[in-house]
């Protein structure tokens, strides 16, 4: 499928979520286009775990639709989930995080979708964090009226040859595959064509791309895309990680995430711009007559990250 088509349709699939188009409605449209669409042959089913990990799944389209209630795992055998005698959890697809995926990137044939964790019992699994966090800014606009948005600064770093960390214990060393440093980068380099495959594919997801850069580091870059609600852009968060290290495999090298992996340039970070909005479309962070130009519930919600910042 194009990449524009793949825009338009992971861009409606988002702008339901964002709508709040009710999940049955979402539910039997999605099952519709599955039947329908003979190219898809199978769905990747995703889920994160207590440690940020992506974990996917990747089930038979045919048996997917017969059985979409009842899909299990071991759950035994995710660090953080349950005790062996207790392993099988479940899965609850979240039908409206749906993504059509770049064939090129993810192979032919493919669609992705996240999940809740359910426990035996059909209760939300309380290590399913993404779970925890739907529940809480469902609750949260229901109550209040309240949508939380964030807008996130992935960096990362490109390393030369294939899984490079896997092989660090016995490298001793990660290698950049370029010296330049913030914004410096020439047109044809490797890392640029990362970048720019990266952002393609990015933009097909439905980022809603804004800018692309290398970063201050050697071999580092960011790519950054608009804000959107909470559970909505963390999963993007995954997606991006997710995609780089397609994209980086497909061309011999490594995208890796990790905080610190070299000594003596910058590491990797991840800002996390946070604003609230109410339905009424009024920014709850913003007031010109406050100090600095934020609201008392600004300053409040500061005070709390910074008081909490050891959990964090």
């Amino acid at each position: 499928m194009p990449y524009d088509r793949l825009e338009e349709l992971n861009l409606a699939a988002k702008q339901e979520r964002l709508d709040r188009r009710p999940i049955h409605e979402v539910r039997e449209e999605r099952i519709r286009c599955l039947a329908d669409e003979k190219r898809i042959k199978a769905v990747t089913v995703c889920f994160t775990d207590l440690e940020g990990c992506l974990h996917m799944l990747d089930y038979d389209k045919k048996f997917l639709l017969n059985s979409p209630d009842n899909l299990t795992f071991d759950g035994s055998s995710i660090r953080g989930f349950t005790a062996q005698q207790e392993s099988d959890l479940r899965l609850d697809v979240d039908w409206p995080a749906f993504y059509w995926l770049p064939a090129d990137i993810f192979g032919p044939g493919k669609v992705l979708v996240f999940a809740q964790v359910l426990d035996q019992d059909g209760s939300p699994y309380p290590a399913d964090f993404r779970g925890r966090l739907k529940s809480y800014c469902q609750d949260l606009y229901v109550s209040q009226g309240i949508t939380c948005n964030v807008a996130n600064e992935i960096e990362g770093f490109l390393f030369e040859g294939l899984n490079a960390e896997q092989h660090y214990h016995e490298t001793g060393s990660f290698e950049f595959i370029s010296t330049g440093g913030y914004y410096n980068s020439l047109p044809g380099s490797l890392l640029r064509k990362f970048i720019d495959t990266a952002a393609e594919a990015q933009r097909a997801m439905g980022f809603n791309n804004e800018k692309d850069h290398p970063e201050v580091a050697p071999s580092q870059f960011e790519m950054n895309y608009a804000p959107c609600e909470a559970v909505v852009a963390c999963d993007q968060v995954q997606l991006y990680k997710l995609l780089c290290r397609q994209v980086a495999q497909s061309m011999g090298l490594t995208a890796s995430f990790l905080p610190k992996p070299k000594t003596g340039v910058n590491g990797t970070g991840m800002h996390a711009n946070l604003s609230l909005l109410h339905k009424d479309g009024v920014n709850l962070f913003s007031d010109p007559k406050g100090e600095a130009g934020i609201s008392a519930r600004a300053w409040d919600f500061i005070d709390r990250v910074l008081t909490s910042a050891q959990e964090i």
